[in-house]
């Protein structure tokens, strides 16, 4: 893979993008496709719609979303520890000990996340699982007046944004989900042979996936297209107490996930299968038996209804600060993407006969 991709995703690792706050890295986005893409632009909403070919009366759109996990800052009491709410469905139990960045408007303030010590805690305080509302964040202030000096209601918090490689080409790192996905899809649009495309191909970085996929809803009723794929990630089963007889076979490492069920159209996901096995492309296969929790939801619903197909990227640990994705997964994704898109013609058809 070459350096330039892999540095592009180290970016978006580490980059903050908590839910509504996604200015920054909606900047590393435009600032990597800008070298490719025939057309580059910002919505209100804040969604970064990069093209190719966009002039084209048949349209497919892919889908990323951008926005990780996050806290907001919600009330600072007077010994000046600070309270948060979440952005998106945090554990609270994998926040205890953490360190945080607080993204305040003159820069960055660190922090740890704060619990009262076990020694401390009742025998019933033991047994309960931690609420968002029994923590908080330190700064090492003394005082309500001097954590306000620098921090306002509303500033949002993110944890560590740590890249790490790992055995067997795995990285980790918090936020995977679902910027694995978010380099997908700029990579297969960066790497569509222009020689072979007769559609028009539209990535977008969507925002607020995490707290209710309103950027894919937006997004796609703008792009308006004819096929709409989210890339997002799905549970890797392939680690201890996971049920494969409830939440299927996926395992790290033997390429991308093709959704079937409810929420995709059947005619697409044929044709990815086909173009999998026609470039000998590893993948594997979902059952999924309601509409997603995915960007998928809402683009299968845009307008009068696009054909709409997932693509998942195996991860372990989701919602947590050490979820764990292959390079293998993200690079085949990104290919079949790609393949997908140079083998379609303008009159395809995907409507139910």
């Amino acid at each position: 893979m070459k350096e330039k991709a892999r540095n592009f995703f180290y970016k978006l690792a580490t980059t903050p993008s908590p839910s509504g706050y996604e200015e920054r890295i909606q900047r590393v986005v435009r600032a990597y496709v800008k070298d490719f893409a025939d057309s580059v632009s910002t919505d209100v909403h804040g969604n970064v719609v990069a093209a190719r070919n966009p002039d084209a009366p048949f349209r497919v759109m892919f889908a990323g979303h951008c926005d990780q996990l996050g806290l907001v800052v919600n009330y600072i009491d007077p010994d000046g520890f600070i309270y948060v709410l979440p952005l998106g469905g945090w554990d609270p139990q994998t926040l205890v000990g953490v360190h945080v960045t607080v993204w305040a408007k003159n820069g960055p303030i660190e922090g740890i996340i704060g619990r009262k010590a076990i020694h401390l805690l009742s025998e019933d305080e033991r047994k309960r699982v931690p609420k968002i509302t029994d923590l908080w964040i330190d700064i090492g202030a003394s005082s309500r007046a001097e954590v306000e000096e620098t921090v306002r209601v509303g500033d949002c918090c993110t944890i560590p944004l740590e890249y790490r490689e790992l055995l067997n080409e795995r990285i980790t790192a918090p936020a995977t989900d679902d910027k694995a996905g978010l380099w997908v899809i700029m990579e297969a649009l960066r790497r569509i042979d222009a020689s072979k495309l007769k559609v028009g191909v539209f990535a977008v970085s969507t925002v607020q996936e995490e707290v209710g996929l309103r950027g894919a809803k937006t997004s796609s009723f703008g792009v308006d297209p004819n096929v709409g794929i989210a890339v997002d990630v799905t549970h890797a089963t392939d680690t201890p107490t996971v049920e494969k007889k409830v939440c299927g076979e996926i395992l790290l490492g033997n390429g991308p996930v093709i959704g079937k069920g409810p929420n995709m159209n059947m005619r697409l996901v044929d044709q990815l299968l086909d173009v999998a096995q026609t470039n000998e492309i590893p993948y594997q296969l979902a059952a999924e038996n309601r509409i997603t929790g995915t960007d998928a939801a809402v683009i299968q619903v845009s307008r009068s209804g696009i054909a709409t197909g997932l693509i998942s990227i195996p991860n372990r640990y989701m919602h947590t600060p050490v979820e764990i994705v292959s390079w293998k997964d993200m690079n085949a994704a990104a290919d079949l993407l790609a393949r997908y898109c140079e083998s379609i013609t303008p009159d395809e058809s995907y409507i139910p006969e």
